[in-house]
């Protein structure tokens, strides 16, 4: 049986990449072409199951979805009727559910199962594109309100149990820049403010992207748990709302020695925008 992947992916701004919007062009390229090959979707080595941690579910402590089915939550605003009508009819389970807690019950984890909270669009915004099929189960799993790396790291690390089982573990966040004060300035940027931009977040990325991928867990752990001092972080996530960062930082602590680190970048507002994935010789 196959270990399966590791993917922090980057799932756009609310309902867009299903709406088609231009602006995330190369988003959904990768969400339709370059995540499910990454998963192996199709292949024999398709996931039994996918734990997927979610930008869009903050709590105090870790809570797992445990239902063998889940409504959606439109948790967006100001959009197209359209955008409050999509399905993704995937199911839940429960089996998987309680392995996940138990993963991070023996990782001394307080945590618990949630039977009723739906899917919010963090879930199933990108997979309506990764997985249109929506035959591979999943789980949702939320971030920490604390944005505290090391129980991040230690979540992942208790999920890395999964991976023997053929159980994926994807990230759905925005970890190279979730700043929507930033962003509205950028609309009406000049050049030269652009300009100055861009250059912060080639040296963000590239420092992120230098802790995220060392080789060796101690690396990886230490650059994580500081990555508020990686270079204009603050502009990148502002302080206290680093939530979609977190799910990268989960990813990480799941990854092990055997993995091979790599990425790939798409565009947004004229910035790269990072998706790293891990994974042995199966992932292309």
């Amino acid at each position: 049986m196959p270990v399966a992947p590791i993917i922090a992916l980057s799932h756009g701004g609310g309902p867009m990449p299903v709406l088609d919007d231009p602006g995330h062009k190369s988003i959904i390229y990768s969400l339709k072409n370059r995540v499910p090959k990454i998963l192996g979707l199709g292949t024999p080595s398709q996931p039994r199951a996918i734990v997927l941690v979610t930008a869009h579910w903050t709590t105090g402590d870790p809570i797992i979805s445990s239902e063998k089915t889940h409504d959606l939550l439109y948790d967006y605003s100001n959009f197209p009727p359209v955008a409050y009508t999509f399905k993704y009819p995937a199911p839940g389970e429960p089996d998987v559910a309680k392995s996940v807690k138990a993963a991070f019950d023996e990782e001394g984890l307080k945590c618990e199962l949630n039977g009723e909270r739906g899917w919010d669009h963090g879930v199933f915004i990108p997979m309506m594109l990764v997985n249109p099929k929506a035959d591979v189960p999943i789980v949702q799993v939320s971030v920490l309100e604390s944005e505290d790396a090391e129980k991040h790291l230690r979540m992942g690390a208790a999920l890395s149990r999964l991976r023997a089982d053929n159980i994926a573990v994807i990230g759905s966040g925005f970890a190279s820049f979730h700043n929507f004060s930033v962003m509205r300035g950028l609309r009406n940027a000049s050049s030269a403010q652009f300009a100055s931009f861009k250059a912060q977040s080639d040296e963000w990325n590239a420092a992120l992207a230098k802790a995220v991928t060392a080789k060796s867990k101690e690396d990886r752990w230490d650059g994580l748990r500081g990555w508020r001092n990686l270079p204009h972080a603050d502009t990148m996530h502002p302080p206290r709302g680093g939530e979609h960062f977190m799910p990268l930082i989960v990813c990480t602590g799941a990854v092990s020695d055997e993995d091979i680190a790599r990425s790939y970048t798409d565009e947004y507002m004229g910035v790269d925008i990072y998706t790293f994935y891990w994974g042995t010789e199966q992932v292309e």
